[in-house]
């Protein structure tokens, strides 16, 4: 499909100053709140809501509850090269046959090929739906900036780029508002991803502390769990608390992640919570940590203030540079650590990709057409604003970010070749990252970091159905598998940029124009087809709209 190129100019809103209260919830108000609602009271109380939910489904296309894709070439995931042509059947919204073109058999001998929507898929390619495995619906920040886009505007962006999973990390509007929006997507009544819930852990310091004890995290995760968490995303805690509430959730079936923030990561590194049975590490913070050689800490600026955005994130950018060298003994031994720990990786890189070239991040093609004006003005210079610390970069963080990314790198491309899980997480909402051109921004990283394309798809479709508990039901292309399928019109391995809503930039040599050309031509979420143009100018009307309104 060929597409309009982006209009060059961008109108940028003034924002509004950005102040978020943190006050702890003391136990008496703990105590009126769901667990898993805490952070989102905190918020509240703040004057910072949660977004608008997404009511309706308007998109989805469920041509019968049988479906044939003739003739396509298949890339199922597992890491097996492309092979066809092949055809796929689904019926009820299952995969129930995948074989050679001409070979898959329905499951009931009665179906014929008049019971069948046949897709022709010659010349094209089938991978399964991508896993986004650290994702947000929105965040309560942007409220200060103005109108937030409803939970819709988030979805269909998601959907748009093939993501048709995603791991809700913290669940900011509330855990019971996310698996409200869990329920209605899984009954089919909205548009939107497969969601899984994480509620955030009331035991940080800065933030929510309304746990205190080992107890009151055992009961705090019972309650959780009943209430239908999938798991739980944790930023620190003291750690007794962060030992027990972590084998407690082994014990519950809960999953686990953890953003080791620095407030914390002096007391416990990712290396120690891995052994204590977390699941995941996400973003670097912690995993330098584990690489000191000199010090136990790390060399903070004497003006260091956590509070301080720019501070925080530039000295973020000088973690690596103290620790151990790649490839030497320490280097080898602490991967091995993780590995042992049978431990997972989402780094999340380009959520931080502005960070080593500001210019370039911020004038990306799709800002004008599809990023809201709200999310826009959180994104500008601001004190206060989470990640919105532009007020003082400079020529040297770029330089130390640089540097920075390329040790991170080579340490998660070191352990994907040790054998260890890297899962693909966008983060986006934050430091110029629109929700799924992140997402295909972290695969064009994950290359860079020396994964080969096969390796990326990889973790972006099995492993990180791997790594949410959901392998038996999505991630691959296989029989009695939920049908989460996408179909590219070219082979998406020869360039992701190909998998941006804008396309790849393409010189049309017959007309001496600049063409967008893009792959993803379908994507089906258990059986319901989805157009990704369709979805596409649904955003950017809802984008034009926010504009005149504002």
């Amino acid at each position: 499909m060929k597409e309009r190129a982006p209009r060059a100019k961008f109108r940028t809103r003034r924002p509004r100053c950005l102040h978020l209260s943190l006050n702890e919830l003391n136990m008496t108000e703990a105590s009126t709140i769901k667990a898993g609602d805490e952070f989102a009271a905190m918020f509240q109380g703040s004057g910072l809501p949660a977004l608008r939910p997404a009511t309706e489904g308007r998109r989805g296309n469920t041509p019968g509850p049988y479906i044939k894709l003739v003739n396509a070439r298949i890339l199922d995931g597992t890491g097996a090269p492309p092979w066809g042509p092949a055809d796929l059947i689904i019926e009820h919204g299952r995969i129930t046959g995948l074989a050679k073109a001409g070979k898959a058999k329905p499951s009931d001998s009665r179906l014929t090929d008049d019971d069948f929507h046949v897709i022709d898929c010659a010349g094209k390619f089938l991978t399964p739906g991508f896993v986004d495995c650290h994702a947000h619906i929105g965040a309560p920040f942007h409220a200060k900036n103005g109108r937030q886009p409803s939970a819709d505007y988030v979805y269909k962006l998601w959907l748009a780029h093939g993501v048709t999973t995603v791991r809700e990390t913290g669940c900011f509007n509330g855990l019971s508002w996310t698996l409200e929006q869990k329920e209605a997507s899984k009954s089919g009544k909205i548009d939107a991803p497969a969601i899984r819930a994480y509620a955030p852990f009331p035991a940080t310091t800065d933030y929510v502390k309304s746990i205190h004890t080992p107890d009151q995290a055992m009961a705090w995760l019972q309650a959780v769990k009943q209430a239908g968490a999938d798991g739980v995303k944790f930023f620190g805690a003291p750690p007794m608390i962060m030992k027990a509430a972590l084998e407690t959730c082994a014990d519950l079936g809960l999953g686990s992640c953890c953003h080791h923030a620095q407030l914390a990561v002096g007391r416990m590194n990712a290396l120690q919570t891995a052994r204590w049975g977390l699941s995941s590490t996400e973003h670097s913070y912690g995993i330098p940590e584990t690489l000191l050689e000199d010090r136990t800490l790390q060399a903070f600026p004497t003006d260091y203030d956590y509070g301080d955005e720019y501070l925080r994130f530039a000295a973020a950018g000088q973690t690596f540079l103290q620790a151990a060298k790649p490839g030497s003994a320490k280097w080898q031994s602490v991967l091995e650590g993780f590995l042992e720990a049978k431990h997972t990786f989402v780094p999340t890189l380009n959520v931080y990709d502005a960070n080593r070239d500001l210019m370039r991040t911020r004038r990306a093609d799709w800002h004008e057409r599809f990023t809201d004006p709200t999310l826009w003005a959180y994104f500008q210079p601001q004190r206060g604003g989470h990640g919105a610390y532009w007020y003082r970069w400079s020529t040297t963080n770029e330089i130390e970010w640089r540097e920075t990314f390329r040790l991170w790198m080579r340490f998660v491309n070191d352990y994907k070749n040790l054998g260890g899980r890297i899962g693909v997480g966008s983060d986006s909402g934050f430091m110029y990252q629109t929700y799924g051109f992140g997402y295909v921004r972290e695969l064009e990283l994950l290359q860079e970091a020396g994964f080969s394309p096969l390796e990326v798809m990889r973790a972006a479709t099995a492993w990180g159905a791997e790594l949410l508990g959901v392998a038996e039901d999505t991630g691959s292309l296989e029989i009695g598998k939920r049908a989460d399928v996408l179909i590219h019109r070219e082979n998406p391995l020869t360039d992701f940029k190909l998998l941006y809503g804008t396309g790849a930039m393409r010189l049309n040599d017959t007309t001496k124009t600049v063409d967008w050309d893009r792959s993803l031509e379908k994507v089906i979420k258990g059986g319901v087809v989805y157009d990704p143009a369709e979805l596409l100018r649904d955003v950017e009307e809802m984008v034009t709209a926010a504009r005149e309104a504002a």
